[in-house]
């Protein structure tokens, strides 16, 4: 399989149809942006956040991607997830990058309890080799990880959680000194799904 960033938008593009629409939900929603560049060799990188510490934030600290909550004034989820990534690291995805893909909808849970929101990852292909990343006081670190290393499960494992008391293991990848896992581990899983 090729891990060029245009055979991989092509892949994800050609798995279903890219359909933007929200869709009925009831609750809370939010989205984010999966955000594919393509480094020196061509090959495709995936771009994280690591969310600033804060006490109020049931995933503070953690991987994720850039993007949160709907506010009122956004006519889309598309929408959301290019406006909360302007706001947290600076990347205008209306101008700089293409929409490739819409993942399924992910139910979020915040310290090992459903919560009523649902999480739309949209996934975007950026246009330049080397954007500029300006983070915000919600982003404590970026980082780029080579797609290839993820759909071949480099760093894979499992870290130990506590839930409720009891402690159990959940999937999860390391990357360098930090932990990708829950939510950002679920959609990542959904995007190498549809790559087959």
């Amino acid at each position: 399989m090729s891990y060029a960033l245009d055979a991989l938008a092509a892949r994800l593009r050609g798995t279903e149809p890219q359909s933007a629409d929200d869709g009925p939900h009831d609750g809370p929603r939010a989205a984010v942006a999966a955000i594919l560049k393509r480094n020196a060799l061509g090959e495709a990188e995936l771009f994280f956040i690591q969310r600033a510490e804060h006490p109020n934030d049931p995933w503070s600290g953690h991987i994720a991607f850039p993007g949160g909550r709907r506010d009122p004034g956004d006519p889309s989820l598309l929408a959301t997830a290019v406006r909360e990534t302007r706001e947290e690291v600076g990347l205008d995805l209306e101008r700089e990058a293409e929409l490739v893909t819409r993942l399924p909808d992910v139910p979020a849970y915040a310290r090992s309890k459903r919560t009523n929101l649902v999480v739309t990852p949209f996934v975007f292909a950026l246009a330049h080799d080397a954007p500029r990343i300006t983070a915000n006081v919600e982003v404590a670190h970026t980082l780029w990880v080579p797609f290839q290393k993820l759909a071949l499960g480099e760093g894979k494992g499992t870290m130990q959680y506590d839930f409720n008391g009891t402690p159990i293991e959940l999937p999860c990848i390391r990357l360098e000194d930090r932990v990708l896992w829950g939510l950002t581990y679920r959609m990542l899983e959904l995007m190498l799904e549809r790559l087959g």
